[in-house]
């Protein structure tokens, strides 16, 4: 890897791991597009750039979710009973996501999954509906479904399910902050799932790229764990600084800018532009 290169994840990694901790998002949600116009830069195959980006950002969870979760766990915001009932479906939503469909899905397929969920995300948010009082979260059953539904799209968008989950969550009248610390514990079985699926499916179609470990771009991701655990902690303990309704517009404007970023690639590699 030349040395600008390596800059330019420790960067990514130090604004991923803040926005990790204080969003619950895993950071997976910024570091996609911005994985996806790095390993472009570094000229790795067309067909295989969305692929890694998801599959790297999705292993670098496994780090930045311990390190915020942490954080969160020390103010007692994280509701540990939802983590187990979700767990259960997370973890069968990742493996069917990572193992299964991932590797049969094309680059700008996969670009648009991610853009067209991330984008209605952010629209819920910014419309700020309020819940009925009397909603609560669902039963362990129903809890577990809905982890499964959150497995699975996380799986497909290389991201820690807290796009889905802080939404879901506030909707069933749990606090946004506890909501956001409770996403970034979902966020371990999510990324173990299917990080354990991006290798193995990735290992079944081998690229002869140096420095793949399935669809995981080992070396890069090496880098990204360096600063994005450092910073995790620091943005837990912003997020706890901030009213409600100043962190509910930072995700949702951030999820936007994204998503259009990554319709925008959708787009070219679908229609070869």
């Amino acid at each position: 890897m030349d040395p600008l290169f390596i800059v330019a994840l420790l960067v990514l990694g130090a604004c991923t791991g803040f926005a990790a901790g204080l969003l619950g998002i895993g950071g997976g949600m910024i570091m996609v597009p911005f994985l996806t116009m790095l390993f472009t830069w570094q000229r790795l195959p067309p067909e295989l750039v969305v692929h890694a980006a998801i599959a790297t950002s999705m292993a670098s969870i496994l780090f930045t979710s311990v390190s915020s979760v942490r954080a969160h766990h020390k103010r007692g915001a994280v509701r540990w009973d939802i983590v187990a009932r979700f767990a259960p479906g997370l973890v069968i939503g990742g493996l069917l996501a990572g193992g299964a469909v991932f590797s049969a899905l094309k680059t700008g397929w996969l670009a648009l999954v991610f853009a067209l969920f991330v984008g209605y995300s952010a629209i819920q948010m910014l419309l700020d509906k309020k819940p009925k009082p009397t909603r609560q979260m669902p039963g362990t059953l129903g809890t577990s479904a809905a982890g499964t539904g959150i497995g699975f799209l996380s799986g497909l968008v290389g991201a820690g399910g807290g796009f889905v989950s802080v939404p879901f969550m506030t909707w069933c009248n749990v606090p946004l902050h506890n909501a956001v610390a409770t996403s970034a514990a979902l966020g371990f079985p999510i990324a173990l799932a299917n990080t354990a699926g991006y290798i193995w499916s990735g290992m079944q179609h081998p690229s002869g790229q140096p420095g793949m470990l399935g669809y995981v771009y080992w070396p890069g991701l090496i880098v990204l764990i360096v600063s994005s655990v450092l910073l995790a902690p620091v943005g837990a303990h912003t997020a706890h600084k901030l009213p409600v309704r100043s962190l509910k517009r930072i995700f949702a404007y951030l999820l936007m800018l994204l998503a259009a970023y990554m319709l925008y690639k959708a787009v070219t590699a679908l229609t070869g532009a």
